[in-house]
Parts: structure tokens; C-alpha cells; sequence
């Protein structure tokens, strides 16, 4: 016999049994129950996510028995809806690229100073104030950035570029750099904020004063997570809906040209899924590829910002 297991039936005490019974490795059952409630949750994911693959997968199998690869691939026009169809991809991913890398342009050095001056230069109250408020931000409703890019920031740009059109890649660019703003920002504190004090104080000790001590030092050695951090921000500008949907137009051009409507993947699927186009038809296929598109390039983008993540994780 054991000797928790002795002294629990020589004291006969609660306290003993209890821990004769952890040493048995038997959890009590309400863990047990946390620990099925939570692998049950896991396991949800898993399936909602085999079951989007395999909706994707069949209804992209059957729209490709009918177009074929080459189509979506060679062909440099968008116009599933029309009579003359054509089924390039092309227009779409360049729509999506031109709002993307517009919102990451305004998002990126916003968010990165922010973050700087949040961890390396601002006092403890008012980073507890200022990263809070700008995380509210995040926290807006992305159909009200979108009538915002639409009803405010496009007739002022318009004052500035006169041949901008009513909807165009710009304002809905611009506008989701602002809503993207605040995740770069928050990511990049925290991995600023991760860096030891050690290797400050080391910058310090050689000479170098706050300024290159940010920029030489602790910025780099936060650079696993300030990657990762824009590589999340692409990711959800490249999934946003609704300000691209609203504010740069459902015009599928193969141009990089700003100024003019554009039409992005979110915003077709959004378009053809109002309830006109009949179910089952080439047409009402036409979303689930362009859904599987935009599964793998965000599938793509999350795995790589994993990566970067555990390699910053490591380093730390």
C-alpha cells in the first residue's frame, strides 16, 4: 500500500483522501468535466473548419468541371454576371492588393510609433489611458467605417484629387488603415513591452542615449512580433467586407490606379450573395472559388504570422 494512501485511512481526514487522491493522478470529477467541456470546444472548431473546406472544396470542384483552371488563371477580366463571361481572378486579387496596401501604409507607421511611444516613452497612467482608447477603436463597427470612408472622407479627398470617383480605392484604403491601426498597435506594444530591461540598460551602459536605444535596440529585438503583428493587420484588411463594400464601388478592374471603383473579393461575395443569383448555378459557384481563394491567402498569411510568433516567443 501507498503511503499517501496509508495516511489518508489512518487520519480519515477529507483533506488526506483528497490528496492521496491527486497523488493517484485521478483528477476530481468537476475538472474532469472542464477538461471534456473544453475538448469539446476544440473539437468544434475542428469540424466548423473541415466543414468550410468541404463546402469550399465541392463547390469549387464543380464550378472547375465547367470553366477548368486555365480561366481563372490566363484570363484578366471579371464578368461572371454578364453575357459575355469571363472568369479571371485577376481584377479581383488586384482590387483586394490595392486596398490592402493602402490600409497598411497608413496603419503601419501610425501603429508603430504609437506603440513606441506607448511603451518606450509614456508613463505607466497613460499607457493605462492611451492603449485602452485606442483600442476602442477596434471596437467600432466596420458598416460604420464604411459610411464613413463614403460620406465623409471621399467628398474631402475629392476637393484635393477632382477626378477621384465616388467610389474608389483610396478612401475605403485609408479608412481601414485607421480601423486596422489599433492591432498593430496593441500587438507591437506587447512585444516591445516583452523586451528585457537587461538589454536596455546594456545600451545605456555603452553610451547610447533613449532614441537609438529604441530604434537599435529594443525595436529589433522585438522584431518577431512587430512581424507578426502586421502580417494579422494584412490579414484583416485582406478579409474585410464592408468598407471596401460601401465605399470603393463593385467594378472588378485590373488596375492599381487609386482613384478609380474597384471591386475586392469580400466585396463579389457580398454582392452576389444577396439572394438575386439562383442557387446551384455557375454564377452562385462563382463565390465559393473566390471564397477558397481567400481562404488560402489568409490561411497562408495566418500560418506564416505563426511562425514569426513562436520564433519571437523563443528569442525572448
Amino acid at each position: 500500500m501507498r503511503a499517501s494512501e496509508t495516511i489518508a485511512m489512518t487520519t480519515g481526514s477529507p483533506d488526506s483522501t483528497r490528496t492521496a487522491t491527486e497523488l493517484r493522478g485521478v483528477p476530481p470529477r468537476g475538472e474532469r468535466l472542464i477538461e471534456m467541456a473544453l475538448a469539446g470546444a476544440g473539437l468544434l472548431t475542428v469540424f466548423t473548419t473541415v466543414g468550410i473546406l468541404m463546402v469550399l472544396a465541392v463547390e469549387s470542384f464543380e464550378f472547375l468541371k465547367q470553366v477548368g483552371i486555365t480561366a481563372l488563371i490566363f484570363d484578366t477580366q471579371w464578368t461572371p454576371l454578364f453575357a459575355d463571361k469571363h472568369f479571371g481572378l485577376w481584377p479581383l486579387l488586384a482590387g483586394t492588393a490595392l486596398t490592402s496596401l493602402i490600409a497598411i501604409a497608413v496603419a503601419l507607421p501610425l501603429g508603430l510609433l504609437s506603440a513606441i511611444f506607448m511603451s518606450e516613452l509614456a508613463s505607466e497612467r497613460a499607457r493605462k489611458i492611451l492603449k485602452p482608447a485606442l483600442e476602442m477603436l477596434a471596437g467600432v463597427p466596420t458598416i460604420v467605417y464604411g459610411y464613413f470612408a463614403l460620406v465623409v472622407v471621399t467628398p474631402l479627398l475629392q476637393r484635393v484629387i477632382p477626378d477621384l470617383g465616388g467610389f474608389n480605392a483610396l478612401s475605403a484604403g485609408l479608412v481601414m488603415g485607421i480601423m486596422i491601426m489599433p492591432l498593430i498597435a496593441s500587438l507591437t506594444e506587447d512585444a516591445l513591452y516583452s523586451v528585457p530591461r537587461s538589454l536596455r540598460e546594456a545600451a545605456y551602459a555603452l553610451g547610447a542615449s533613449k532614441v537609438p536605444t529604441i530604434l537599435r535596440v529594443v525595436v529589433p529585438a522585438a522584431m518577431g512580433g512587430i512581424s507578426a503583428s502586421v502580417i494579422l493587420a494584412v490579414s484583416r484588411a485582406v478579409g474585410e467586407t464592408m468598407i471596401v463594400a460601401i465605399a470603393a464601388g463593385q467594378e472588378p478592374h485590373l488596375t492599381l490606379d487609386p482613384r478609380v471603383p474597384i471591386e475586392t473579393m469580400t466585396a463579389y461575395i457580398v454582392q452576389v450573395s444577396l439572394g438575386d443569383t439562383p442557387a446551384g448555378t455557375l454564377e452562385y459557384r462563382t463565390i465559393f472559388v473566390v471564397g477558397t481563394a481567400l481562404f488560402l491567402l489568409t490561411f497562408g498569411m495566418n500560418v506564416l504570422s505563426y511562425r514569426l510568433s513562436r520564433r519571437f516567443r523563443g528569442a525572448t
